[in-house]
């Protein structure tokens, strides 16, 4: 009896199995028929902002001293911005530190003793956003002279890239949906409806420009002469369409 029993129970299992191999069967036979494809597009627009990183860097052999020293060159150098006419709104603290500096001196015997403090830097950050791009080149020099010695690296942006974005984005669809219509009428099928669309958006990469503080200022140079560019916004775009057969 006990034979007779296993290959009964063994019944139902395989019953089951082949139930279902039909349908899985007609799920693939039903499933739709898709094609992706991809296009990308791009704005290119003027940058109509600058955003400035400027330092004041001082030392002294106390902490008291570099820290009064310092603050005396940033609040000259923020009333000077102020007066130029940039607003509060563009101008931000960005890093603040006080650091011991360390000198490590030699024994009579050679030996290396113990590292000392022999003074303080105190290091005062701003960020600065300037929308006037003409008036650029004479706002970093007005600051060197008045004691930045750290920084000047700029980024060239836009405040508002909103429409030029939308127009990458106009560009990308249009590419994408003319390849589906190319790749449709090569294969002899037609293009049916848009399942979906996804997109990948690339802000444009800084631009920055290096300048040293301290060159420009022993130079007592003029008006840096500044060259913006152009920045260009790019975006991906992915659209799956079904395919009628």
């Amino acid at each position: 009896m006990r034979p007779l029993m296993l290959a009964t129970a063994l019944i139902g299992p395989l019953a089951l199995v082949a139930a279902a191999a039909p349908a899985l069967a007609s799920e693939d036979e039903m499933r739709e028929a898709t094609i992706i494809v991809s296009g990308e597009g791009e704005a290119a627009i003027a940058p109509d902002m600058a955003i400035l990183s400027l330092s004041v860097v001082r030392e002294a052999a106390t902490a008291e001293e570099a820290l009064r020293a310092n603050s005396q060159a940033m609040a000259d150098v923020l009333a000077d911005l102020k007066g130029q006419g940039l607003a509060d709104r563009d101008l931000q603290t960005s890093n603040f530190s006080v650091q011991p500096r360390y000198e490590q001196k030699k024994s009579s015997t050679g030996d290396y003793q113990a590292p000392e403090i022999v003074g303080y830097t105190v290091t005062n950050g701003l960020t600065v956003r300037v929308r006037d791009l003409s008036a650029l080149g004479s706002v970093i020099d007005r600051a060197v002279k008045l004691g930045v010695n750290q920084g000047g690296d700029i980024v060239f942006t836009n405040d508002d890239p909103a429409a030029a974005i939308a127009e990458a984005r106009r560009e990308a669809v249009a590419e994408a949906m003319e390849k589906a219509r190319i790749l449709t009428e090569a294969a002899g099928v037609k293009l049916g409806r848009v399942i979906e669309i996804s997109e990948n958006f690339a802000a444009p990469m800084p631009q920055p420009v290096y300048r040293t503080m301290a060159m420009a200022k022993d130079m007592a140079m003029e008006a840096a002469p500044i060259a913006s560019g152009e920045n260009r916004y790019s975006v991906t775009v992915n659209m799956t369409y079904a395919l009628d057969q």
